[in-house]
């Protein structure tokens, strides 16, 4: 399998290349993330700007087209100085979107794809419930009711990232308790993040501080039947396509930020003197930077293989699974072993080392635990299910 991009998916990188080298820089990358209490509108701004939100949104709905690999192509570009950031852009393009383009109905589509695509609509994922983690299905206790021209909500959902600037957001709730299994009668809602009875509260946490993790409750709130996305009580079967989406994303982002802790690493080894010389020609250090390029073209690869088996329409959920595990792992060794290179200065504020790390430990637990990815890898090998 080539897995060289084309003339256009190369010139696409190098113009997204330029403009966050010009428009997204580092230091003001790392000035945002650190603001905790302020979303970053500004890179929102300059994102809806250059129409980056309309990436993968059908042109009929006012978007760039494109498939999974262009998408893959420009968070790569985006987070080698975005880090955690990327998903500035991504919870919509990427989480709102995606959903909407694959279980949407026309109407939704036209009303909702349109203003992804302009950067007019910020999207956030409600689905994680406080006592599930990766247990989404088995601690599931939001609920809607059926009621006069929609349903009535209720629940509270952990880390729903963006919660107190959305204007929509995705709620998986149960709205059918008499099922024989956990991931039956569950319904997708897109809800107006400024309907009554919602409240979201800030969730302190050790990286991507500015995208503002919340803890969100739901009180009696009314949810329009043209709000509910796809078959109600089906939304689990409409969300399985999705998946590998996602850690594809995941991967995309966690080798962007694998180029950007080599950039940093390179340069730093290239300037920094100690003992007579630079610290380049430190021979432990060299083994150090050798094996983050190693993991970065493994990364790479892996990347490149699972986005055109999913661009091909091809089973690749195993593959997805793998991609992500091998990804956000190598993310974290990378930046750790930065930090290590740069000593004091990798574990300052002051330096994006920091932050790569920060920004990408959470990923090893996220949206699946890596341990959870090993499990279905071994099941799909024959072993018996383990949870």
């Amino acid at each position: 399998m080539d897995f060289s991009l084309t003339e256009e998916q190369l010139a696409f990188r190098d113009v997204v290349r330029r403009w966050v080298d010009a428009e997204a820089p580092k230091d003001w990358m790392r000035q945002l993330e650190a603001d905790e209490e302020n979303y970053p509108v500004a890179l929102w701004d300059k994102l809806a700007e250059q129409g980056f939100f309309g990436i993968g949104i059908p042109e009929e709905y006012g978007g760039l087209g494109g498939d999974v690999v262009t998408q893959m192509i420009f968070a790569r570009e985006f987070a080698r100085t975005a880090g955690g950031l990327l998903w500035v852009w991504g919870l919509t393009s990427f989480g709102g979107a995606k959903t909407i383009a694959s279980v949407g109905s026309k109407e939704q589509k036209q009303r909702f794809l349109t203003k992804m695509a302009a950067g007019e609509l910020r999207v956030s994922l409600s689905m994680t419930e406080p006592d599930g983690g990766t247990d989404v299905l088995g601690a599931m206790k939001t609920h809607a009711e059926k009621v006069d021209g929609g349903w009535k909500l209720n629940g509270a959902k952990m880390w729903t990232t963006a919660a107190r600037v959305a204007d929509r957001l995705l709620v998986l709730a149960r709205t059918d308790r008499t099922v024989e299994k956990k991931h039956q009668g569950l319904t997708m809602f897109f809800v107006d993040a400024k309907s009554p009875g919602i409240t979201a509260s800030l969730l302190p946490k050790l990286g991507m501080r500015a995208m503002g993790s919340c803890e969100v409750h739901y009180e009696d709130v009314f949810v329009p039947d043209e709000d509910v996305l796809g078959e109600p009580g089906k939304a689990w079967y409409a969300m399985l396509p999705t998946l590998n989406n996602e850690r594809i994303m995941v991967g995309a982002q966690c080798l962007g930020a694998i180029d950007g802790v080599l950039e940093d690493a390179v340069a730093y080894m290239l300037q920094r003197k100690a003992f007579g010389g630079i610290i380049g020609r430190f021979q432990v250090l060299q083994h150090y930077v050798a094996d983050i390029a190693t993991w970065q073209k493994t990364t790479e690869l892996l990347l490149y293989y699972v986005a055109q088996l999913q661009s091909e329409g091809k089973p690749c959920g195993v593959d997805a699974n793998m991609l992500k595990m091998v990804a956000t792992e190598n993310a974290v060794k990378a930046a750790d072993l930065g930090i290590q290179i740069m000593g004091g200065m990798g574990y300052s504020a002051e330096t994006d080392m920091q932050r790569y790390w920060r920004d990408h430990r959470i990923l090893r637990m996220t949206p699946i635990s890596n341990e959870m990815v090993r499990n279905s890898i071994a099941e799909s090998l024959g072993l018996p299910r383990s949870y």
